[in-house]
């Protein structure tokens, strides 16, 4: 009887304890679902792991503009050669295509004594070419294959050609070569006047011998002249990336298209320095064509001496702001003299087309057709008037216009 009595008046202290624990566990669900303990429940923290953080983060449009440079570059790049040339160490003594002074001034004279070789071996240059159609045209840099006894062109496939030299022009450092293949990737030409600064463009070539190597940047300027890199200048700068090697190569649009040839930097090392140049398409294509069809570059002249419009000058002629070219001197038996063009006359447009400084007249007249005539607007004691020029071929002993400096009287 005693143990059933002990049992009996120990059950009240069982079932407290059993709610006790009941309530317990109650409360730690509780607390546990308030704080997110749980993995059912509707309350989720923001900050879960499991938010697809780095998608949103990502700018929906950057990889669009990857993918855009990336189809340009597989399009273009087949078309931009590696050109090599062999020359009899008797005719120079360097290693790359930089005899002419403005590449000492630019790359220093310590950097191209590097490439300095001995006599009685032969030298190899390496620069770049464009192809600009499927039989085999290729431009490039007059420096680049100037005086070569050989030239051998190296395709994107590993294929090898010896080139033949259909003609060259110093004035404009540009070069026309031909190899005998078919069917070649080919670069479309744009139309480089309609290039504006700030464009994104891509420069093709190969710099130190690195083949297919493109380098991005944006159009820095355009009508860059008086640089002493070649006679006739309207270069387009670039910051896109530059080294030797690249000459002859393509500068290129976001479309893919041919806007300039990548001619010549500006350097204090001899590496890029984020200033580049090229030749405008439209300069390359017209003198390339003359070059195909003539053999030579036949350009436009006019007769006159030409100057840059200063502020004092302009205010002088009674002009509200210093943009035409003063003609300072009148060539004898010339079409300017023919036509009734005078000293002190003001040009202001040329065929249509505003004028404001005298690099962009001469390449003006330079490139118009001989025999077409053009019209003038000139400023003549304060009063515009109109002369009509019948263009005639430029002769042989015309000054160039690097052998003076801004400001001084150029010939066109």
């Amino acid at each position: 009887m005693k143990q059933v009595d002990d049992k009996v008046e120990r059950f009240p202290s069982v079932i407290l304890s059993v709610l006790l624990v009941a309530v317990g566990i109650l409360i730690g669900v509780v607390l546990a679902a308030d704080f997110g303990w749980l993995p059912f429940g509707d309350d989720v923290p923001e900050s879960s792991p499991q938010q697809p953080v780095p998608a949103v983060l990502s700018p929906p449009l950057s990889r669009g503009g990857d993918l855009g440079f990336a189809q340009v570059a597989k399009e273009v790049t087949p078309a931009v050669v590696n050109i090599s040339t062999v020359t009899k160490s008797g005719k120079g003594g360097s290693l790359v295509p930089f005899d002419d002074p403005f590449f000492h001034r630019f790359f220093g004279e310590e950097f191209l004594r590097r490439f300095e070789a001995p006599k009685g071996r032969k030298e190899r240059s390496l620069g770049s070419g464009v192809i600009v159609d499927q039989t085999g045209t290729i431009i490039t840099n007059n420096h680049v294959v100037s005086q070569a006894d050989e030239i051998k062109v190296l395709l994107s496939d590993k294929r090898e050609f010896r080139a033949k030299l259909v003609g060259t022009d110093p004035k404009a450092d540009l070069a026309v070569l031909k190899i005998d293949a078919q069917a070649l990737h080919t670069i479309p030409w744009a139309d480089s006047d309609r290039l504006e600064v700030g464009e994104y463009v891509l420069a093709i070539g190969n710099p130190f011998g690195l083949n297919q190597t493109v380098t991005m940047g944006i159009v820095s300027a355009v009508g860059r002249a008086s640089m002493g890199i070649a006679e006739y200048e309207d270069f387009i700068q670039t910051d896109a990336a530059i080294n030797p090697g690249n000459s002859g190569g393509a500068l290129v649009n976001t479309g893919g298209q041919l806007v300039g040839i990548n001619t010549a930097i500006f350097s204090q090392s001899g590496g890029n320095m984020g200033i580049g140049f090229a030749v405008p398409s439209n300069m390359a294509r017209t003198i390339m064509e003359q070059l195909i069809q003539s053999g030579r570059v036949i350009r436009g002249w006019l007769g006159v001496s030409i100057q840059d419009l200063t502020p004092e000058l302009a205010s002088q002629f009674g002009l509200p702001e210093p943009k035409g070219v003063l003609v300072s001197d009148v060539l004898d038996a010339s079409p300017a003299k023919r036509a009734g063009l005078e000293r002190g006359d003001v040009i202001v447009e040329y065929d249509g087309k505003p004028v404001e400084t005298p690099t962009q007249l001469r390449n003006a007249v330079a490139r118009t057709l001989v025999g077409k005539k053009a019209v003038l607007k000139v400023i003549r004691d304060r009063r515009p008037r109109t002369v009509e020029i019948t263009v005639a071929e430029q002769p042989k002993p015309v000054a160039r216009a690097d052998d003076a400096s801004d400001g001084a009287v150029r010939p066109a």
